[in-house]
């Protein structure tokens, strides 16, 4: 069950093997981010492109962009385009506390029946007296999707649709006619939108309508403010207390455009401009008060007056900011030049180095492109998801995918995408005290194997597994990176060390004598390997 995790966490699996790539390849830092080998100035980084001769026929083909807190997969239609895209404080449920109040009387009896070697009544115990309440966690959501339709490209030629990773540019290109058509996409984390640029390469050619839904039963659009605005809720209005809304704004040169309710129609034009901005009601874990329209209006008011070329200047520059900071080399040969999809089909009996550098890279932009500061760290699809019940909630899963999430941020030279995750330990830990004492009588503080966006840190679903108290104490590790690669001891000495230290007080006071050896065990624990509540674990 972990490994089929794994493989629909898209940014865990691909930095699944950078470790082994940094080793062979002799990685190179940019002096300009931490004590590099050398520089990176004459690197080559043409190279960095996923690219594709037809659309994405499913979800999982589009290619994502994103800026941390937004994020979009694109499809590539010609005839009809999708961009389905997320915002990463939209989730399902409201501001509410795990803890199971009076669950520490039942301590002892569990640990008693488990040193007497009575796993299931231990079990059955724990699963009444000592789980989450509720019994599980919320769900990361969907927001909505924009979708262009372009009469009469159903039947294009010279097609291509690619993701440029060293620029964050998604980029679709085909010919209807004599007419070559480019859409260019990408998600600004200084402007803090989604900014789609439509061209043609003869005048008067561009028609097209666009248009904004959701998933979300209980929402609407209409026109705002010259600007196409998408808003509603999450459907259970007693459970599910977030509001949202986003706004598309749009520019338009030469010929016609007309805003209604339901659509934006383009016709005629030589080339336009649509931005997209989106937000939530949330402002933390415990507030849910922010005004999203409000969000969107003065977000879209900080980039009326800028140009398509002032917005993609300052993103370009942003995202290289942090992905040009490391590089290796294996060689390149002339498989370099098919399309990614064949280049994957050809690989294990084909000779391609180039795209082990090209997997290294995407790893480092998925983590970019999901956790930057100021947003939710990445989760476990990172930042995308279509589904209304994603595959584990897309929460973050704690014993084992938000530490692979994180392993190569400090190694790959991307430390600033670490603080989201140090934001949400700032929160558990708040809410693991109260679970320390409710569950265990403990001071400090403790996470278990999953948390969302309320920060529950008791144990959720069943008790043979959930009952697990080692996700924050391992995720302080992450604490230890930061210092060890930046030396930065006031970060070490005012953040890093009170979060570390409350983790280790809960197992000075958790861990208790083991009858049988007298040794200190951490009991009641639950092992991925053997299943079950168990005594003395060394996971």
């Amino acid at each position: 069950m972990q490994s089929e995790r794994n493989i629909k966490n898209p940014l865990a699996f691909a930095f699944y093997l950078l470790a082994f790539f940094l080793i062979i390849s002799g990685c190179a830092t940019d002096p300009s981010g931490r004590a590099g080998q050398k520089s990176l100035d004459a690197e080559d980084w043409s190279g960095m492109k996923l690219w594709y001769q037809q659309p994405a026929k499913e979800w999982a083909e589009a290619l994502p962009v994103g800026n941390g807190r937004l994020g979009a997969m694109i499809f590539g239609g010609t005839e009809n385009e999708r961009l389905q895209f997320n915002e990463d404080t939209l989730w399902t449920g409201h501001p509410h506390e795990y803890q199971h109040g009076g669950a520490v009387a039942y301590l002892p009896v569990v640990r008693k029946l488990l040193f007497q070697g009575k796993q299931r009544e231990a079990e059955n115990l724990a699963m009444k007296q000592m789980m989450s309440v509720p019994l599980r966690q919320e769900k990361y959501q969907p927001f909505g999707d924009l979708r262009l339709n372009f009469p009469g490209h159903d039947q294009p030629a010279d097609y291509r649709r690619e993701l440029d990773i060293d620029s964050s540019l998604s980029t679709v290109r085909y010919r209807v006619g004599d007419t070559e058509f480019v859409r260019e996409v990408f998600c600004s984390f200084p402007d803090q939108v989604i900014v789609v640029r439509l061209t043609c390469d003869q005048p008067g050619q561009l028609t097209f309508s666009a248009k904004l839904d959701s998933p979300h039963t209980d929402s609407q659009t209409l026109a705002v403010d010259n600007t196409l605005a998408l808003s509603g809720g999450i459907k259970d209005a007693k459970a599910n207390v977030l509001k949202f809304e986003a706004r598309l704004l749009w520019r338009a040169s030469g010929g016609q455009a007309e805003l209604t309710d339901d659509a934006l129609q383009i016709t005629d034009a030589d080339s336009a401009t649509l931005v997209l901005a989106a937000a939530t009601s949330y402002k933390n874990f415990k507030d849910v008060t922010a005004d999203p329209a409000d969000i969107c209006r003065r977000t879209i008011k900080a980039v009326a007056g800028r140009n398509y070329e002032s917005l993609r200047e300052t993103h370009i520059a942003d995202h290289r900011r942090l992905f040009r900071r490391a590089a290796f080399e294996l060689g390149t040969t002339e498989a370099a030049e098919q399309p990614t999809d064949e280049r994957i089909k050809n690989f294990a009996k084909g000779n391609d180095p180039q795209l082990l550098k090209l997997y290294f890279q995407y790893g480092r932009y998925l983590l970019i492109a999901s956790s930057r500061p100021g947003s939710q760290p990445a989760n476990l699809q990172g930042i995308w998801n279509d589904k209304l019940n994603p595959p584990w909630d897309s929460k973050w899963t704690v014993n084992i995918n938000t530490e692979m999430n994180y392993w190569p941020v400090e190694v790959t030279n991307l430390s600033e995408c670490h603080e989201p995750l140090f934001d949400m330990l700032d929160d558990v830990a708040q809410s693991g005290r109260k679970t320390a004492i409710a569950h265990y009588g403990c001071r400090g503080w403790v996470l278990h194997h999953n948390t969302d966006l309320w920060r529950g840190t008791a144990p959720i679903n069943a008790s043979n597994h959930g009952i697990w108290v080692t996700g924050g104490a391992w995720l302080c590790q992450n604490l230890w990176e930061r210092y060890a690669f930046t030396g930065d001891r006031e970060f070490l000495k005012k953040r890093a060390y009170p979060l570390m230290k409350g983790a280790a007080t809960f197992f000075v006071d958790f861990l208790i004598k083991d009858p049988k050896t007298g040794w200190m065990i951490s009991t009641p624990s639950n092992s991925p390997e053997n299943g079950g509540l168990v005594a003395g674990l060394t996971m």
